[in-house]
């Protein structure tokens, strides 16, 4: 676009609180653009075109900027990189297009008024990620979108048990209306806050168990039908994954845990749960959702065809199916260079694939067994799950070698398909029938077993 774009953040005080060297970069400018609100802050004295920002903001503003002539002026809320326009300005026309003259943001101001030292807090632009990461005595400030969302976020954390913490809700911080209320989430209530606000919340549990912030969530905060990625393995499998930022494949998805898990991690991380039944689908959305990373994609179909028009993913979790034909190899050539696979199998079929994928790819080959105490009578005993086989492997940067052959595996039977629903445990019994033995592993090749077909 060929055009240099001077950002002037602006606070609630208008133009009373701007200092000098952003007034003049705004009396200079042939166009100024920006918000309603702060368009509606400026004195008459400032000559340029006046021009609202467009809807849709990011997919207009190409056009926009392309026709605009002479020195352009963009205002945005205190400081415009913190979760403002100077960051999709920068994203659009690159570094060296764009000067920031920031002012005071009104996190800073929040942390202010709280007296909060900025190093120990968490700053939240969805209030619905704040979930993820809730713990005993977490600080965190929250974007607010509307006057709607304070309310909204009391009305989340008191469901998940933490009720008994402390907002505040700080409005028009900086400008001459400036307010503030404070409450506990459990009593707040459904009151609209002022539309121009942001919340600080301490977050205190109401005395139910919290959530860990490390991988290994318990079984028990996802809602599943058996078809789940047990906690140690999953905890297993996240560890290999190594999430820092990037997309994940949770392919045969089952609970969504492993998605949900990676997602959890980092505002940078996505997940897409590939998942066959439409009912667990709806489940995957539901404990994305109430784990506070409801952007976790959920993409109803089978693979491998499902997997064909998504996105490069930076790592794949295979928790079933990878015998099915053609899966193993779909996968390993979406897969980013330098991105980790991890796969997990139950069968002898699905092991002796892993092994031939391992010695051509090289990685880890590990097996897992996990035993839980459980009674046995009067006393108690060590009780095993079936164990899992787990191959994990980072793709080379210069991934030359041949893909191993999986496309000959409906040799097997029916993949682990015929698993995919048994109810029975297959701890320390007589040997189960193929039909129950899916539901031993950790839910067999765990959250969706086969791929999540039933």
């Amino acid at each position: 676009m060929g055009k240099h774009i001077v950002v002037v953040g602006i606070g609630a005080d208008g133009w009373d609180g701007l200092d000098r060297r952003r007034r003049d970069a705004v009396k200079g400018a042939d166009v100024v653009l920006g918000g309603e609100r702060h368009l509606q802050l400026l004195p008459e004295l400032v000559r340029g075109q006046r021009i609202a920002w467009p809807s849709p903001l990011r997919e207009s503003l190409p056009e926009l900027l392309d026709s605009l002539e002479g020195d352009v002026v963009a205002l945005g809320s205190g400081d415009p990189m913190l979760a403002g326009i100077g960051s999709t300005l920068v994203d659009l026309l690159g570094p060296e297009a764009v000067t920031v003259l920031p002012g005071i943001s009104s996190v800073s101001l929040a942390l202010a008024r709280m007296r909060w030292a900025g190093d120990d807090v968490m700053v939240v632009r969805d209030h619905q990620r704040l979930l993820r990461q809730l713990r005993e005595g977490q600080r965190a400030v929250v974007l607010s979108a509307d006057g709607g969302t304070p309310a909204v976020l009391a009305a989340e954390l008191s469901r998940a048990g933490f009720g008994a913490s402390a907002m505040s809700v700080h409005a028009e911080l900086g400008g001459p209306q400036e307010s503030v209320r404070h409450g506990l989430a459990a009593s707040w209530g459904d009151d609209a806050s002022p539309q121009l606000n942001l919340v600080t919340v301490e977050v205190h549990s109401s005395g139910g168990h919290t959530l860990p912030a490390v991988p290994g969530l318990p079984d028990d905060a996802f809602e599943h039908d058996g078809q789940i990625t047990k906690r140690d393995v999953r905890a297993s499998a996240i560890a290999r994954l190594a999430p820092d930022e990037g997309l994940l494949w949770d392919v045969g998805s089952g609970a969504g845990s492993v998605a949900i898990e990676w997602s959890r991690h980092a505002p940078s991380t996505r997940a897409i749960a590939i998942e066959s039944l439409p009912e667990r689908a709806e489940r995957i959305a539901r404990n994305a959702d109430t784990l506070g990373v409801p952007d976790v994609e959920v993409v109803v179909g089978r693979a491998p065809d499902a997997l064909e028009s998504l996105e490069t993913p930076v790592a794949v979790f295979v928790g079933g199916g990878a015998t099915d034909p053609g899966l193993l190899s779909t996968c390993w050539r979406a897969l980013r260079p330098g991105g980790r696979i991890v796969v997990h199998g139950v069968t002898l079929e699905t092991e002796r694939l892993l092994a031939e994928w391992f010695t051509l790819h090289g990685g880890e080959l590990t097996r897992l067994h996990v035993e839980h105490v459980e009674p046995i009578g009067r006393f108690t005993g060590w009780t095993p799950a079936r164990a899992i086989t787990q191959w994990a492997a980072t793709k080379p940067e210069d991934d030359a070698v041949p893909v191993a052959s999986d496309d000959d595996a409906e040799a097997t039977p029916s993949s682990e398909e015929p698993f995919a629903d048994a109810a029975g445990d297959g701890l320390a019994e007589p040997l189960p029938s193929r039909d129950e033995q899916q539901s031993t592993v950790e839910s067999p090749d765990a959250d969706g077993g086969s791929d999540g077909r039933a």
